[in-house]
């Protein structure tokens, strides 16, 4: 994994003890001469110095966990598009989305990279109202794969109503959690007992008969599929079982900045989200370049990384009043199970620009 390094050059520093000492009545004089030469050196070394050496970069520490989702963020890591705008991104990696908002919560984190739990961040706005903006989502529906139940390879199991009464597990988080349980109720699989795991281990724990069915995100899927362990039940299931359509654009993940480093850090702000934004329109325009950058930031490498379905990108100032809506839907939702303690409003957590 690559990361940018800020080089700071070598400062020559010249004290008066290596010249004669001037006379009681001429120290000022010296002084003063000596301070206009060495900003006259100063100048000059930096003159001669590369644009990003000339002004101390700013730390931009952002959240992820290793899902399919943050594809952007590390496009724009390794193509080398922060470093190129001349800033100092540095990548840290959760277990879970809620981790990526409590590291924020705490100051530890600055922002999270797209994949990062939408309900996870709503959470931490309720705790700390005007905590973020978020100026990227990761929509995904039936076209567009990122949720997904799997059971192993060789299941008798047909249907998500078929896992009633079965053991489930889900990635870790109040928002895995609660997707998860919502869809086994909705699709008729009552009794169904849901636990929260690692999502590295979903494949494995499948494989092991530890558990009957995960519900996951991607790249999970691509890797059992692979791996000839395991096989999709249903993807998109979001879209369909909570938003009503199987096309709608669940915003389950999004890329987000805190108020606080927005504030101290305009300019910064304005240059990490163009640099994002690049990498957001290499996946776009041309997937396949992007696909190999998934290496060293989920399971996914090597020729699997062509088969690991993509979601879909939405900014900011591309959202329209469906989307606004369906985003709304799904964190009303959390209000309805009492998971969220009042209404996040969606239009006010949106990036503004």
């Amino acid at each position: 994994m690559k990361h940018p390094v800020t080089v700071r050059p070598d400062v020559n520093v010249c004290t008066t003890a290596d010249a004669p000492s001037p006379s009681a009545s001429g120290r000022r004089q010296f002084l003063a001469s000596a301070g206009k030469a060495g900003a006259l050196v100063a100048g000059a070394a930096l003159a001669g110095a590369p644009a990003i050496l000339r002004a101390q970069t700013v730390p931009i520490r952002i959240g992820y966990w290793p899902v399919a989702a943050g594809l952007p963020f590390y496009a724009a890591i390794e193509a080398g598009y922060f470093k190129q705008a001349g800033l100092d991104v540095q990548a840290i990696k959760f277990a879970g989305a809620q981790q990526v908002m409590e590291a924020m919560l705490s100051g530890r984190a600055d922002g999270s990279a797209n994949g990062t739990g939408a309900g996870n961040l709503a959470i931490g706005e309720i705790a700390q109202p005007g905590l973020f903006k978020i100026f990227a989502t990761n929509p995904s529906n039936a076209r567009y794969v990122l949720d997904e139940f799997l059971v192993p390879k060789d299941s008798a199991i047909k249907s998500i109503a078929e896992l009633k009464g079965k053991k489930v597990a889900s990635g870790p988080g109040i928002q895995n959690v609660t997707l998860a349980k919502t869809v086994l109720e909705r699709a008729g699989a009552t009794g169904a007992t849901v636990i929260e795991l690692p999502i590295g281990q979903h494949v494995a724990a499948l494989a092991a008969g530890q558990v009957d069915a995960v519900y996951t995100l991607e790249p999970t899927g691509t890797v059992g599929r692979m791996s000839n362990v395991t096989r999709v039940l249903e993807s998109g299931v979001i879209a369909k079982y909570i938003l009503g359509d199987p096309q709608a654009p669940w915003h389950g993940g999004a890329a987000a900045l805190t108020t606080d480093f927005i504030k101290k850090h305009p300019i910064e702000t304005k240059k990490y989200i163009a640099a994002y934004t690049r990498g957001i329109e290499l996946i776009r325009t041309n997937p396949n370049l992007a696909r190999p950058y998934l290496k060293g930031y989920t399971a996914i490498e090597g020729a699997l990384t062509n088969e690991v379905p993509l979601a879909s990108y939405m900014l900011y100032n591309e959202f329209k009043p469906s989307d606004i809506a369906y985003f709304q839907k799904f964190y009303d939702l959390f209000v309805d199970k009492g998971i969220f303690a009042s209404r996040v409003m969606v239009e006010s957590l949106l990036y503004k620009g």
